[in-house]
């Protein structure tokens, strides 16, 4: 093994694991406050009254309530001017009190009764003809919105949400290096517990300590692959066990106040063979060829071309044919692990400074294995920068 990979055990790796002590801070008032505002800037130039977010991501971003969709309607409906109006079942009044981090007005809704009623009705006294209506809502609570508003005209409020939430401020970005940089520790300190038999099962539940340990609440996702396993994206059933020779690819993140990390890291348990070598050092070339292209003005489409044009003339792909990419070379990430804008074909978006991505762009070579090296980027005024350092080499894949 190299001095990086194998070597230590979970208990010995986590008992030297510390929150961490440089911790960002939190989202202020006044950021919210501006958030909603740009939000009410965009409704103006869409020529849209209401927008409506729904429980989830985006209803965090604005309020600072961070609950996750149910069956029960949560919302907030925020007219181009006047008090944003949260609709919220009774019995989570005082939950929502503890947890809302804007100035509200607050309407109830009792069990029986119908909470599209109430956005209806919010509807009717600020005389709105257009609302438009978070694309996270579920179609059925949209079906309802309506039903209770026939007059009001529904629109998409992607433009509006996304247009917010893409690009990322100061705050925001900090608290998106911290969990990146936790989450780095954690996959050098898993690498270090590998050994001969151990189960892909053993790393997932060392992984998700070790976020805990060091300040997260765990992992948000953790994809933990060796050998055979590693040629499919996001693995097969099953619980691998660890050979000499195998690669390995372990992606996994956490949440730092809600923001995200998504980090993969391929290597080789024991000595890597001279077709692994050649691979990664590929899988390297392609995931700079795409930071490279990042820059401002850029269509994001534009990275995902410029890493597959580092494949083509390998002698890989073209397109998602394999061996070579068989997805997009990233997505944007935020208050969601996946969020818009995307660097894939089709996307034409043009960067802008505060724009995040992960860079991800995996070579499978099918039946054997596959390599996917990820980190992330956010765009400057220049072209962009890297949250973390990211792999020297197949044997020293954390430098």
């Amino acid at each position: 093994m190299t001095r990086t990979i194998g070597g230590s055990t979970a208990a010995a790796e986590l008992a030297d694991l510390a929150p961490w002590p440089d911790r960002a801070p939190a989202i202020t008032h006044d950021e919210r406050l501006g958030r909603i505002e740009r939000a009410r800037a965009l409704m103006t130039d869409a020529g849209v009254d209401v927008l409506i977010v729904g429980a989830g991501a985006s209803l965090n971003y604005f309020t600072g309530v961070g609950w996750g969709m149910i069956e029960r309607l949560v919302a907030m409906v925020l007219p181009r001017v006047g008090r944003p109006i949260i609709i919220c079942p009774a019995f989570e009044a005082g939950s929502l009190e503890a947890v809302l981090a804007i100035e509200a007005d607050t309407r109830l809704w009792e069990e029986h009764e119908s909470p599209s009623d109430l956005v209806a009705g919010a509807l009717g006294e600020l005389g709105a003809a257009t609302l438009a209506v978070d694309p996270a809502l579920p179609f059925g609570m949209a079906e309802r919105l309506r039903a209770a508003a026939p007059s009001a005209s529904l629109k998409d409020a992607s433009p509006i949400i996304d247009g917010c939430r893409m690009i990322k401020s100061k705050a925001e970005l900090a608290l998106m290096r911290q969990a990146k940089r936790m989450t780095l520790e954690v996959q050098r300190r898993a690498a270090r517990i590998l050994e001969p038999g151990v189960k892909a099962s053993a790393v997932r539940r060392f992984i998700d300590e070790a976020h805990r340990a060091i300040g997260a609440a765990g992992s948000t996702f953790c994809i933990v692959q060796f050998g055979r396993s590693t040629a499919f994206p996001h693995g097969l059933p099953g619980d691998d066990s660890l050979a000499e020779g195998d690669m390995v690819l372990i992606d996994t993140g956490c949440a730092v106040q809600g923001y995200n990390s998504d980090i993969t890291r391929s290597y080789v348990f024991g000595e890597a063979s001279a077709e692994q070598r050649t691979i990664w050092a590929l899988e390297r070339e392609s995931q700079q060829a795409a930071f490279d292209a990042a820059r401002p003005g850029a269509p994001c489409e534009s990275v995902d071309a410029a890493a597959r044009r580092v494949l083509e003339n390998a002698g890989l792909g073209p397109d998602y044919r394999l061996p070579g990419l068989p997805h997009r070379t990233g997505h944007g990430i935020g208050l969601s692990v996946h969020e818009a804008p995307y660097l894939v074909r089709g996307d034409r978006t043009p960067m802008r400074p505060g724009m995040c991505f992960s860079n991800e762009p995996m070579i499978v070579v099918p039946g054997r294995f596959g390599i996917r090296l990820e980190d992330h980027f956010f765009v400057t005024p220049d072209g962009a920068e890297w949250f973390t350092q990211r792999s020297a080499a197949i044997d020293r894949p954390f430098g």
